[in-house]
């Protein structure tokens, strides 16, 4: 099952002034089901729930808290989780 899991998977690692451009790229793709940003430690620091209920106007807010961690961080690692 792990297996399976890790299948829907995908995982970048990126500068800090990239993360933004990433995440929104990942959710025009419409395929994730939740986005976890990782510090350069490869510790959680932001976990993001996609649904169908999530539309632009909630994104708006987790987007500048995104940016406002990747102003602070040099490296980060986006773990996509997909449908």
């Amino acid at each position: 099952m792990d297996e399976e899991k890790n299948q829907n998977r995908e995982e970048f690692r990126v500068s800090g002034d990239e993360v933004i451009k990433k995440i929104k790229e990942i959710i025009k793709e419409g395929n994730a089901r939740k986005i976890i940003i990782k510090n350069e430690k490869e510790e959680v620091v932001m976990e993001i729930p996609l649904t169908f209920a999530v539309v632009g106007t909630v994104l708006a807010p987790v987007i500048a808290a995104v940016g406002a961690f990747a102003a602070l961080a040099t490296r980060c690692i986006i773990i996509v989780e997909k449908k």
